[in-house]
């Protein structure tokens, strides 16, 4: 990893520059998908499953036979971990849910909204080198709560044309049952215009490497919403002299493995800090199987030495982390201070995988600094909001002039009107 000493705050924004992919016309790419699979249906799912996954499918959709295999092959011990977190995700999910806001004026007129699950939503869940199969968690309880009707989920399949059967284990306890075998820009273009097998949907939710986001960041096109933008994983901590250097370097390697694109950054005020997770990092890092993708993350990964923990708290603000932890002593006071993060993790002991699995919080969360405009993941995210009124004859009375002089003004003369005959027959 860099590292970068008491740096001017006029290069901070430089320091702090994601991971850039160059080479690809990624949306000149994710067109031409678009256009095929509007064109081709599942023909075009096939193949480009082939010419980018190296899979021949002859039929997308999961059968009741592969979820019954899935079944059986899934250790006892790892569904009995899934089902831990699947409480605590569900628990924290569910005192999310809103009831009624209402609004009443004693002079005749009442407003109030009125939330509304999104009729169908599609999941999009990582394969790849490591199939996330806590993404089912985390995206199809929080659609279930909210109470979506749809819910169907792609991801891509395994050389043998199959599923990750923990995948399909946990995708069926939590209630969903279409399963497509289908991944990267095909999936996304396949759940935004719909093909043969595969139906539109209205929303899509999930992570992915930098096709699957740059194909979520079209769909708006097509009149189908995403959750938010979510590329590579990113982490920040900010540590003191209390913070312990083996935790840190080990949360620092544990967003480093994800891929040769995630970026992990340390800031401190605390010098001999960097040099002791440095020798904590080159240790650890000799022991993980996923070493060499943890090196490449690590070559655009910095620590980064500050004056101050004001100067601490300011960098964090302004990076926007998509997981910020605060290996500090007293960091509830730091928390009012936090302004731009997906998910905050507290002291030394709250690591950032708690969240990635079974503490309870969404670990779908906004990414390259959109955590300045975006939340992560929650129940929220599966549904939308309706307002209503009721205006009653006093109520319409008592409105009415300021309506009028409203509408005249801006010269939208039929808008006063439609107010004026009702004022009028009372």
């Amino acid at each position: 990893m860099n590292k970068i000493l008491y740096p001017k705050k006029e290069d901070w924004a430089k320091i702090l520059e994601r991971p850039v992919n160059k080479g690809e016309d990624l949306e000149k790419v994710c067109q031409a998908v678009f256009d095929e699979v509007a064109r081709d249906g599942d023909e075009a799912l096939k193949k480009y499953t082939w010419y980018f996954d190296r899979v021949k499918m002859a039929d997308f959709e999961v059968t009741n036979e592969e979820f019954e295999v899935a079944d059986r092959e899934v250790a006892a011990d790892l569904k009995e971990a899934i089902g831990l977190a699947k409480e605590n995700i569900e628990r924290f999910h569910e005192v999310q849910l809103s009831g009624i806001n209402e609004y009443v004026n004693a002079n005749g007129f009442r407003c109030w909204q009125e939330a509304r699950a999104i009729e169908c939503v599609g999941l999009y869940v990582p394969g790849g080198s490591a199939p996330l199969f806590s993404t089912v968690l985390m995206l199809a309880i929080p659609a279930r709560i909210a109470g979506c009707r749809e819910v169907v989920i792609c991801t891509p399949p395994g050389e043998d044309g199959r599923v990750n059967p923990v995948i399909l284990w946990t995708a069926r306890l939590c209630g969903v049952s279409r399963v497509y075998k289908v991944g990267g820009i095909q999936a996304i273009a396949a759940l935004t215009l719909g093909t043969g097998t595969i139906p539109r949907v209205d929303k899509i939710f999930g992570p992915g490497n930098r096709f699957v986001t740059a194909a979520k960041q079209m769909v708006g096109r097509y009149g189908v919403a995403i959750d938010m933008p979510a590329g590579p994983s990113e982490l920040m901590i900010v540590a003191d002299g209390t913070a312990c250097p083996r935790f840190v370097a080990a949360d620092l390697l544990s967003q480093a493995e994800h891929g040769p694109d995630s970026q992990v950054v340390l800031v401190t005020c605390v010098e001999r800090l960097v040099e002791e997770v440095e020798r904590e990092l080159r240790e650890q890092l000799d022991r993980l199987p996923r070493k060499s993708i943890a090196e490449m993350a690590l070559k655009c990964s910095k620590y980064v030495v500050l004056n101050s923990r004001e100067e601490c708290v300011e960098m964090a603000n302004l990076y926007a982390p998509e997981h910020l932890m605060l290996c500090v002593e007293d960091y509830m006071a730091w928390v009012p201070r936090i302004r731009n993060a997906g998910s905050v993790f507290l002291g030394n002991y709250s690591t950032e995988s708690a969240g990635d699995y079974a503490s309870g919080t969404n670990h779908t969360l906004p990414t390259n600094g959109y955590a300045r405009a975006y939340s992560g993941v929650g129940v929220d995210s599966f549904m939308k909001k309706i307002s209503f009124q009721e205006i009653r004859p006093e109520g319409l009375a008592y409105l009415g002039k300021t309506i009028e002089i409203m509408a005249d003004n801006e010269n939208l003369t039929a808008h006063g009107n439609a107010v004026r005959v009702r004022v009028e027959s009372l």
